[in-house]
């Protein structure tokens, strides 16, 4: 396993673009437990978070929650929308989703202040979306996106400022060992796990990898997810019954794209669909929407979606 751990921590640096001096470390647990992770080991006093989507509130809330933290800060924006914070905000650590899956928003990542860690959540743009990664101090996501993989693990693309804050406090702070993000350093160094992470999860990762090295790396993943997405933006926007849910533009995901129906009830829309194998269109269920929401990540080819599309077409002339 050790070897296939660092094979993926290697193949990982060669595709985002690894800063000198950073690393990567990696647990158990998926996205969802890294939140408590930094929480635990990454916050000294308060962090401010952007909130824009139903993932960058769960990390708020998290943050907000601690006993031993000062209460959260959220930069908030109504679903559709972005919000990052200025850094003039109080706060040691400032968060935002680089990509808010619910909503299919992108959010600019640049270090917007010195004066405090810089942590990205970027569980379904790692791999398919392009980033500087020396504007983060951790960037963190799960490989059941970009990377075609199953969930569970956490994977941290890390700044020696992160690897520094959380010796600091794992020096003064009780954490429990499965939260604790410097025994996941310390492991991930030997290309390991604290627990037995899923050899079929990395295996598959690795195989993504591999792809993605092979199509070019991370600027022709980047690049292909764009196309995908872009060609579903333009199709809704010569439909009478469709249109982009974000309005703006420059926060459109290229790597979920999400669709308001209008004037079609889109449940019927997507059983027929289902019924012909076509699956995994919903929207986010607590955002409500009579809406598709359809991933372009890298591993999705092109053709399939303007296959989609065209089936989509099909179905609603019909309806």
């Amino acid at each position: 396993m050790k070897d296939l751990v660092a094979r993926v921590q290697a193949m990982l640096a060669e595709h985002l673009g690894l800063p000198e001096g950073y690393e990567i470390a990696l647990g158990v647990g998926g996205s969802t437990a890294f939140w408590d992770v930094a929480t635990f080991s990454l916050v000294q006093r308060r962090a401010t978070h952007g909130v824009f989507g139903e993932f960058g509130n769960s990390f708020y809330k998290e943050t907000h929650s601690a006993p031993f933290l000062k209460r959260s800060i959220a930069v908030t924006a109504e679903p559709g929308s972005c919000a990052v914070p200025e850094g003039t905000e109080k706060g040691d650590v400032f968060a935002w989703p680089q990509n808010e899956t619910s909503t299919g928003v992108i959010a600019p990542v640049t270090r917007i202040t010195d004066d405090a860690l810089i942590v990205i959540d970027a569980t379904s743009a790692a791999g398919g979306v392009e980033v500087d990664l020396s504007q983060t101090d951790v960037y963190y996501f799960a490989p059941q996106k970009c990377f075609a993989s199953d969930g569970g693990l956490w994977f941290a693309v890390l700044s020696p400022a992160a690897v520094a804050r959380a010796e600091e406090i794992a020096a003064e702070r009780w954490i429990p060992n499965f939260l604790s993000l410097t025994t996941a350093i310390t492991n991930s160094r030997a290309h390991q796990t604290l627990n037995t992470p899923a050899i079929a999860t990395l295996e598959l990762m690795a195989a993504q990898l591999e792809f993605l090295l092979e199509l070019g790396g991370l600027g022709a993943a980047a690049t292909r997810s764009r196309e995908s997405s872009g060609h579903i933006y333009e199709w809704a926007e010569a439909r009478s019954f469709a249109r982009p849910f974000v309005q703006d533009p420059a926060h459109r995901s290229p790597v979920v794209a999400t669709i308001d129906i209008e004037g079609i009830d889109v449940d019927p829309l997507k059983a027929v669909l289902r019924e012909n194998g076509i699956v995994d269109v919903d929207a986010y269920r607590k955002l409500g929407r009579n809406q598709l929401r359809i991933a372009t990540f890298p591993a999705v080819d092109p053709e399939d979606v303007r296959a989609l599309t065209a089936s989509i077409d099909y179905v609603i002339e019909r309806l």
